[in-house]
Parts: structure tokens; sequence; C-alpha cells
């Protein structure tokens, strides 16, 4: 069944209200103009003409006869008078001009070249250059030679005073004042390692010890022109240096520096 309705009379006024509504709607549509959007030609050039103080009859009469004066004054002047009024609605554009001048212009004449001729390096100067380098790198490797001659000898002078009694390598090579320095020795002392003048071992406590090579050794059948060669390389850090000198308890390195020893010898 519908529900009921509290109030039916409210209803049927509110429907008649709604019928009535829409009618009025409706016939206000229809009245509408819908030719607002269409251009009146005439019209306007008729406003036109009267807003440039021409009467239309006597302009159409002045078109038809292309000859007179009067045609140019309403072609021409007439159109400065719309032409002031629309000066006001709306903006004008700036007028393009050069920051730096006009790009039209005139090339630069080029500067003639003038073609130096360069200085080479002279015969002299190319001779000098060379014979210098030559001479530090044999006086730096003549300096090797004989700071490798002096650890030798003084490691085989060791050995001859005191032939039971190993050299431990790190009191040998290792400077208490100077990490450079032991880093010089352990590089002297790898060359001689090389060459086969000494040979580094482990004693019983799995330290190493140094120890000259006796030339005699050749007699056991070993030719040593053709006996391998081992480099010895050690990695040593600072800290690793400051352990040693503290476990070893050195005190006064074994391979006095080259200004020492002139001094002692003196």
């Amino acid at each position: 069944a519908p529900p009921s309705l509290s109030r039916a009379r409210e209803a049927v006024l509110d429907a008649q209200f709604l019928v009535l509504a829409s009618d009025l709607g409706k016939e206000k549509a229809k009245q509408l103009r819908s030719d607002l959007n269409s251009f009146d030609m005439l019209r306007y050039v008729e406003t036109l003409l009267t807003h440039m103080g021409v009467n239309p009859l006597e302009a159409e009469e002045l078109i038809r006869d292309e000859d007179s004066s009067d045609f140019e004054f309403i072609v021409y002047d007439s159109w400065k008078i719309s032409g002031k009024t629309a000066e006001n609605t709306i903006n004008k554009t700036h007028t393009f001009h050069f920051l730096l001048g006009s790009i039209q212009g005139e090339f630069p004449v080029p500067k003639p070249r003038s073609d130096r001729p360069r200085k080479g390096p002279t015969t002299e100067e190319k001779k000098t250059m060379p014979d210098q380098l030559s001479e530090m790198e044999d006086s730096h490797q003549e300096a090797t030679e004989k700071e490798v001659e002096r650890i030798l000898g003084l490691l085989q002078t060791y050995f001859q005073e005191d032939p039971d009694t190993p050299m431990s390598f790190f009191d040998f090579v290792v400077d208490p004042h100077s990490f450079p320095r032991t880093v010089e020795n352990i590089f002297h002392v790898s060359f001689i390692i090389r060459d086969g003048f000494a040979r580094i071992k482990l004693d019983q406590d799995r330290l190493p010890i140094i120890e000259p090579v006796n030339i005699n050794e050749e007699s056991e059948g070993i030719d040593q022109n053709t006996q391998i060669r081992n480099q010895g390389v050690i990695a040593l850090s600072y800290r690793d240096w400051e352990e040693i000198v503290k476990t070893f308890e050195i005190s006064e390195p074994v391979i006095a520096s080259g200004q020492s020893q002139q001094r002692l010898s003196a």
C-alpha cells in the first residue's frame, strides 16, 4: 500500500506550483532572441561613417566617383579619426632596438698575420738536459752501490768476529731513531739478498735471521751464474716499526748512517 500523506493539501499545492513554473520557463525561453551572434555589416558601416563625421548617403555617392578629391579624404583622413579613438583602448607595441648596436654592421678588417719564426732549442740545450739526467742517474746508482757494499761489509765483519751467534734480521736493519732510515736499510739489504751475497732464514723461534753466503760454497757443484736469485720484499708500516723496536728492545742501530760513519772514521 502507498505510504499515507500527513499533509495532502500542501503536496497538491506544491505540484501545481511546479507545473506553473515549468510553463512560465517555457514561455520565457521562446521569447529569447537566438540571432544575437549575427553580424550586421551595413549597420556597422553606418555607425563607423557616422563616427568619422561622414554622411552615409554622401559617402555612397563619393565612392561611385573614385576620381574626386573628396574620395581621398574619406579613405585616408577619416581613418585617422577612428585610429585616435582606438589608441585609448589598444596597447602599443614597443619599438625594436638593439642593445649593442645594429647586427648588420661592417665586419672588422682582419689584421695581417705576421709569421714569426719559432725559436727552437739549440743544439747545446738539447745536449745539456740528457747529460744532466744521465749524470744524476749515474750518481744515484753509484751511491746505492756504495751503500750496498758498505752494509755487506758490516754484515761480513760481524760474522767474522762472532760466527756462532746468528744476527737477527730486525736487529740488523732497524734504526730505532729513524723510520725512513730503517726503510732504506731494508731496501739496500734486498740487493744483497738478490745478488746472492746473503740469505734470510728462520731460527728455532721462527724469527728471521740474516747471514752472509760463503763464496767457497760454489765448490758444491752449484753454478752461481745459473743459480736462481731471490728478491727480499718486506711490507713495514710505521706502527710495525714501533712494535719491533719495543719488542726486540733495540736501542742503537747496527747500520750507522753514512754521515755518522764518516764522522767516526775522521
